[in-house]
């Protein structure tokens, strides 16, 4: 492992999950061995897995069974067994916000079962014709410019939550009219705008990425849009870094910075936060270099500017107290 850089850094790993399924494990306990590889994660935030629903009772509040599963997680790591760290100081859940106005009971039994560490909801819009991009739960559609969801998500703002939107590159041009419908409404963009470099978009990767610059510069205007830095080490992505062939952070950093960079350029430091997309991002390198590849990324900002990237503005958002 190469050594870590900058390791005093303070850091809010801004977007992770925790799950357990047949063909897969990463709980608290294969988290806390990443997190424990040497940079200083202070601080973490859990997202939307679709991990521990309740089995039964109304669907609509089975999502719920979500945050609780996250808040168990939470009081294990506060014992300290696991570390310094504080796992799911915020949860991100799931509420089918094409309920509309009738969401705002669910977000209520988020908010009682979070125990003070609910701060929004995740929508997974990401949807493409291209059945390679094909996610492994059905999304059906963007639903974004759909009057309900636009209601549902409205709700937010009267519980003083956040959006969180996973959607590719070529839908971005929806999120600035949604974010011009629900202003008061933060809206988190996922993954640098998941610029989706593989099946019917690899051809023309120069082209891509002028796209996605053109959409990034349209994201950034709306001032309630944020953006996080990271996603860019999944099969989608399209960069084809494999952690079985682990590849230096310097060749990741060479990779990421055009996207990164430009996020940053467009939309401030103090709009912009990093984010691991453990354990997902794993299919392509490990922890330590990730945040390795990140600080060379960053290495020529100021420490205002490092230190909002890395820990300020993820704190503000999800209001976690550092």
């Amino acid at each position: 492992m190469q050594p870590i850089l900058d390791p005093t850094r303070p850091i809010i790993d801004a977007h992770h999950h925790l799950w357990d399924r047949p063909e897969d494990r990463y709980l608290l306990e294969e988290y806390a061995r990443d997190i424990s590889t040497g940079h200083n994660i202070l601080a973490t935030v859990y997202l939307q897995a679709r991990s521990g629903y309740r089995p039964d009772g109304p669907v609509e509040l089975r999502p719920v069974g979500e945050t609780e599963f996250a808040v168990r997680i939470a009081e294990a790591a506060e014992t300290g067994r696991y570390g310094a760290t504080r796992v799911c100081a915020a949860i991100v859940g799931y509420a089918d916000v094409g309920l509309g106005a009738g969401v705002e009971a669910v977000l209520e039994a988020h908010l009682e079962a979070g125990k003070g560490r609910f701060r929004g909801i995740r929508t997974v819009v990401a949807w493409d014709s291209d059945p390679v991009l094909a996610l492994p739960y059905d999304v059906g559609c963007d639903r974004t410019e759909d009057p309900t969801y636009r209601e549902g998500v409205g709700r937010l703002a009267r519980f003083g939550l956040s959006l969180d939107i996973a959607l590719y590159h070529t839908q971005l041009h929806n999120v600035p009219p949604l974010a011009a419908s629900i202003p008061d409404v933060p809206i988190v963009v996922n993954h640098v705008g998941m610029p989706a470099r593989r099946g019917r978009y690899a051809d023309d990767l120069d082209g891509l990425f002028n796209l996605w610059c053109a959409r990034i510069a349209e994201l950034a205007e709306a001032p309630n849009v944020y953006m996080k830095l990271g996603g860019l080490a999944w099969p989608n992505a399209g960069f084809n870094f494999r952690r079985e062939t682990q590849v230096d952070a310097e060749i990741l950093a060479e990779a990421w910075r055009p996207f990164i960079e430009e996020c940053i350029a467009r939309f401030g430091a103090e709009r912009c936060l990093f984010e691991s997309d453990f354990p997902v991002d794993s299919w392509g390198t490990d922890y330590p270099t990730l945040w390795n590849a990140f600080k060379l990324i960053t290495g020529p900002a100021s420490e205002d500017e490092k230190h909002a990237l890395y820990c300020g503005t993820a704190a503000a958002l999800y209001r976690i107290a550092v």
